[in-house]
């Protein structure tokens, strides 16, 4: 078992038989973890569906309700190292990030010496597409924001699309990662490199979800925006590295 796909879901029923299939008609060896937050929708029963058409490839995680994107990945990321998969991928169920792309990001870990790859909007190559003027202000500003108070090198923090080697996952100390929206990205990332893990960035076109409704709202902007002045103000204390590291 090496690659594995985490895909937090909360009414996706649209959405989750067509993103599942899409990666595995891939038939580059991908197993799938789906998260569900308690989808009122019935997005978990849907999974559990196509479970039987995919077994020992795609899997279930059921939460009691909407918990939070943040602690849907630590949760998942948790499963996924004690399951002892090498490579673990955080995608948006809604064809935001273009399943093709997965691979992309592997081999930027597997052969190009990367520790953590992300699907970067804001280097060469990256692009959004069907955004409304106000999101391109909002995500372009709040990833240049990033930059400057934190330092860390890094043109797309806020990227949920990403590739992490497991060994990443096992240093960090999910107990010190505090946000569950916008910066739980930021913080992620930004514990990676303090660890002194390499992060590389590959292009991908963003594309604006078609079906179903955007998570986004001012609470996850707001967090973003304080998220990022505290994970910045706690990096700042002598022991910060030494409590970051899952020990």
């Amino acid at each position: 078992m090496e690659k594995i796909v985490i895909i937090p879901t909360y009414n996706e029923k649209e959405n989750i038989v067509a993103i599942v299939n899409a990666v595995f008609n891939l038939q580059l060896g991908y197993h799938i973890l789906v998260i569900d937050d308690g989808s009122p929708d019935g997005t978990a029963a849907i999974v559990k569906e196509l479970m039987h058409q995919f077994p020992d490839q795609l899997f279930l995680e059921e939460r009691t309700g909407k918990l939070g994107l943040g602690t849907a990945y630590i949760h998942g990321f948790k499963w996924c190292i004690q399951k002892g998969y090498a490579f673990i991928f955080e995608m948006d169920a809604d064809f935001s990030h273009d399943p093709a792309d997965l691979e992309r990001l592997y081999t930027a870990c597997k052969f190009n010496g990367a520790d953590l790859a992300i699907g970067s909007r804001y280097v060469a190559g990256g692009k959004t597409e069907n955004w409304p003027i106000i999101r391109k202000i909002y995500s372009r500003g709040g990833s240049i924001y990033t930059r400057l108070l934190t330092w860390m090198p890094v043109n797309d923090p806020t990227a949920g699309f990403i590739c992490y080697k497991k060994e990443v996952l096992e240093s960090i100390n999910f107990s010190m990662i505090s946000f569950v929206g916008y910066a739980f990205q930021i913080e992620m990332k930004f514990a990676a490199w303090k660890l002194g893990f390499t992060i590389k960035e590959v292009p991908i076109t963003f594309r604006d979800r078609k079906i179903g409704v955007s998570k986004m709202n001012t609470g996850i902007i707001k967090e973003g925006v304080l998220g990022v002045l505290k994970i910045q103000w706690q990096s700042l204390s002598k022991n910060y590295r030494a409590k970051l590291k899952n020990s």
